[in-house]
């Protein structure tokens, strides 16, 4: 599909991402695979796939997927892990509930009935629960599973949202910020597979601590 591009933030993923990229071939994507210059081993392990690299001036997991979609040129964008965890026959099943039903962003959901995830752990899972149900009550968020970030999105109005947190807060900016502004968001069942290789860059106590600030900081700030 010419009006999507996959936006694909990675970091020391020299065993998973060519994997991914080889199961990717199926389909006909953009893909912008963001990283920094140093990530030597990674660069080298994807120098035979037809993607286009972006780098990093800085580092962060929300500084790489704001510089992936301020330098989308497509209609929508999907933000796809490196680590072979997303599906990506569920794309096609994204992107006409988006369509159909004319939503700005959709949101996969672990936590749906018949889905599930086989890399959550029972510290995660009880994270996700909670920053979930504190998006439910405290900003109105219709999402499941708040830090889950496979999502494709509306380009130019996700865009519009000055987004700005480069760290992995940038996980509950982007639906808090979509629906401040009055964005259609929704979200449909997602299956996470266990990562190929490599360990999860995300960690959940001292990034679930700054997510839980950033929470409040948002709480109390309405513009």
């Amino acid at each position: 599909m010419n009006n999507i591009t996959l936006i694909i933030p990675a970091k020391n993923e020299p065993e998973s991402l060519p994997a991914v990229l080889d199961e990717l071939k199926l389909y006909d994507y953009n893909i912008n695979v963001i990283l920094h210059p140093d990530d030597y081993l990674t660069i080298d392990a994807i120098k035979e796939h037809n993607v286009n690299l972006i780098f990093q001036d800085n580092h962060g997991y929300g500084d790489a997927l704001l510089l992936g979609i301020n330098k989308c040129k497509t209609k929508y964008f999907t933000i796809f892990n490196a680590d072979g965890s997303f599906v990506p026959s569920e794309i096609k099943d994204m992107i006409n509930h988006l369509e159909k039903n004319n939503f700005d962003l959709v949101f996969g959901s672990r936590y749906h009935k018949k889905k599930g995830s086989e890399d959550d752990t029972i510290v995660t899972l009880i994270g996700n629960y909670f920053f979930s149900y504190v998006g439910k009550i405290f900003f109105k968020l219709n999402i499941s599973d708040i830090l889950y970030t496979f999502v494709i999105g509306k380009t130019k109005e996700t865009k519009q949202l000055n987004l700005k947190q480069k760290d992995f807060t940038f996980c509950v900016e982007l639906p808090i910020k979509a629906k401040r502004s009055g964005l259609e968001i929704s979200s449909i069942n997602s299956f996470e597979r266990k990562r190929i290789a490599g360990t999860k860059k995300v960690n959940a106590f001292r990034d679930g601590l700054k997510i839980l600030l950033y929470l409040i900081k948002l709480f109390f700030k309405t513009k």
